[in-house]
């Protein structure tokens, strides 16, 4: 059985800085295309950022271009999502992901191609 387990997160005041981790047990991800959404009350989950199997391609949400970084280390079966420049609008709850199938070059900005999810992790940035 595939297992996502999230770290990092937390509380940050706006312009800090935070990482977040995600670790696969049960499943070689480096196959797959990994993808970061999050949630706010009352909403759907949000693409944030997504990276290919081999992290040679990384997309990002237009809110998050350029303060977001995705990465990913295959030999370790992790992914990483660094966060810059934080905003109060950047909290929620944060989920890692996995796609369904591996790596076919589309689908990374929907969250239904993803089956695989993290517990969540939830990030609060102060004003």
């Amino acid at each position: 059985q595939v297992q996502l387990v999230q770290s990092g997160g937390g509380l940050v005041q706006a312009g800090g800085s935070l990482r977040l981790s995600c670790a696969a047990s049960g499943r070689t991800i480096s196959s797959y295309a990994m993808g970061w959404f999050r949630r706010t009350p009352g909403k759907e989950r949000d693409f944030v950022a997504a990276i290919n199997w081999s992290g040679g391609s990384t997309y990002y949400a237009d809110s998050v271009k350029g303060r977001f970084t995705i990465s990913r280390d295959n030999a370790k079966n992790t992914v990483y999502l660094q966060m810059n420049s934080l905003k109060p609008e950047d909290t929620a709850v944060y989920y890692c992901a996995s796609q369904k199938i591996p790596d076919y070059g589309l689908g990374y900005t929907n969250l239904y191609e993803y089956d695989r999810w993290g517990q969540g992790t939830q990030v609060t940035v102060s004003s």
